[in-house]
């Protein structure tokens, strides 16, 4: 299908069924987009359309998630052109390695929202027309959550320089001659903050398997304002979703099989992958974090944790997330495998390799092991987010008692207290917590922390000349660079560059 850009939307929203592999669903027999909605089962198999398309290798399903956690300083790579090394190297440029599959994949789950959200609001014109207001609940939720990340991809952090470029903003389907500016920073935080607050009280407090629910709503809160610095309303609602306990936190038995299990405790919004319609085999995140060969020939072993990481887990040998760590393809001079860099969060949790015998790969109870869902918010991020929220409102007791409730996974170590509590705590429990769940980048970034890479683990063959050992938030390609494609459709972007790509 031909590239479509955010100044296009038109052209598939007048012919659902000549964009298939846009959409993805076809709600009703209506080509005409615009009433293809009339029930709450057609609003369903719509949003079940945004969900897979969400579970695109350019989205939620990989590339999202191996972008927060390649350039964060705890992934490395030891071998060149395996695939997405460019993440790792910053090797970004407009014409070539702009990774603008984010931007079009991500524009295309919207123009998905604004559809769904202008069919509910003709509907809902007719007094006796059926309650779509859990669907316009979600639609709201799930486009601040995709905003929320185009501005983390395309725009400078928020506490850093708000006002700088954000990304354009469109909450309807677009004429396609339309064209938009990109928005400021703070105004595409503006329309997320109230798109999550319009949404909130329409969404169930039911657990809702795959789907968005109220909690889900106030974890992503959480995590705006965390990025905001509004300490306050962070904490708030990371604090209502702990304290409802509609979702528990794993034992230390429990959590390294909890990545077997669908929709666990634990999970507050989870994007189910089915073999037979998202699953992306070899493409897959488990396959791109395994071991080089370990269970199929074809795993080739893209990414590994870095020394840091390992140093930083290592401060406790009986840290329980050792437990879906392996070893990866180094070797010793005797040729045994040495190095546990291996994650196998996707692969459903891993028995340790053990005299050379290779671990079972369950996935997460499916018929193929690689179509393992992907945990988007989960308790633990929300126990850490209320944890750094306190911390800096001055709060310690508070911040040592969350992030206690995840420190305590490594039993050997000191527990967090009111009196010995660090940031530092708060950040490597963050780091040891979500590693390879796409966070390490945006919170380094965020925390205006220096990034530095594993470089030495590279062999001499990988060439690294677009970035030197260490980054700041100063540095010009900590976004992605608006791609000429997208710039020779929409000229208006052509003076919105950003500013390390000019």
């Amino acid at each position: 299908m031909k590239k479509i850009n955010i100044i296009l939307f038109a052209a598939c929203l007048l012919s659902i069924v000549s964009c298939k592999d846009f959409l993805d669903v076809k709600p009703t027999n209506q080509a005409d987009a615009s009433t293809s909605i009339q029930t709450a089962a057609d609003a369903q198999v719509f949003m079940n359309g945004i969900m897979r398309k969400m579970s695109s290798s350019s989205y939620y399903g990989r590339n999202f998630i191996m972008y927060g956690d390649t350039k964060g300083g705890d992934f490395a790579i030891t071998s060149q052109g395996r695939g997405l090394d460019g993440l790792y190297t910053f090797n970004h440029a407009p014409s070539s390695g702009s990774y603008s599959g984010f931007w079009v994949q991500i524009y295309h789950c919207l123009l998905q929202v604004n559809t769904l959200l202008v069919n509910i609001e003709n509907l809902e014109k007719d007094p006796e027309a059926e309650d779509l207001s859990e669907y316009r609940g979600q639609a709201l939720t799930l486009r601040a959550l995709m905003y929320f990340d185009l501005v983390r991809l395309y725009g400078l952090p928020y506490n850093f320089q708000k006002d700088s470029y954000g990304v354009p903003l469109t909450l309807e389907p677009l004429d396609a001659s339309t064209q938009l500016p990109r928005s400021s920073v703070a105004e595409v935080y503006a329309q997320i903050v109230k798109d999550l607050k319009d949404g909130e009280s329409l969404l169930p407090k039911d657990i809702s398997k795959g789907y968005i629910n109220y909690y889900a709503n106030k974890a992503i809160q959480a995590k705006v304002f965390l990025y905001m610095e509004n300490w306050t309303e962070a904490l708030k609602a990371a604090e209502e979703v702990i304290n409802d306990q509609k979702y528990t936190l794993y034992s230390n038995d429990d959590w390294a099989s909890s990545w077997k299990t669908q929709f666990g405790t634990e999970s507050i919004f989870e994007i189910a992958i089915y073999p037979d319609e998202a699953d992306l085999g070899s493409g897959s995140l488990g396959y791109y974090l395994r071991r080089l060969g370990h269970g199929a020939t074809n795993a080739m072993g893209w990414f590994m944790a870095s020394d840091y990481y390992i140093a930083r887990l290592g401060e406790d040998p009986k840290d329980v997330r050792w437990d879906i760590m392996d070893y990866d393809e180094h070797k010793d001079d005797r040729g045994k495998y040495y190095r546990m860099g291996s994650c196998y969060k996707y692969s459903g949790a891993v028995n340790r390799t053990v005299d050379g015998k290779d671990a079972k790969f369950p996935g997460d109870g499916k018929s193929n092991a690689s179509a393992v869902n992907i945990k988007v918010i989960r308790l633990s991020d929300v126990y850490l987010m209320a944890a750094e929220a306190a911390f800096r409102a001055n709060n310690n007791s508070k911040a040592a008692e969350y992030l206690q409730a995840i420190r305590k996974r490594s039993p050997e170590l000191e527990a967090a207290t009111a009196s010995n509590i660090t940031f530092q705590m708060i950040m490597d429990e963050r780091s040891k917590e979500l590693f390879a769940e796409g966070q390490r980048f945006f919170d380094m970034i965020r925390w205006n922390q220096t990034i530095e890479y594993n470089d030495d683990l590279i062999v001499p063959s990988v060439v690294i000349s677009h970035r030197g050992k260490t980054i700041d938030r100063t540095y010009g390609k900590i976004v992605l660079p608006i791609s000429q494609d997208e710039i020779n459709s929409t000229p208006i972007l052509k003076d919105q560059q950003n500013p390390g790509y000019l």
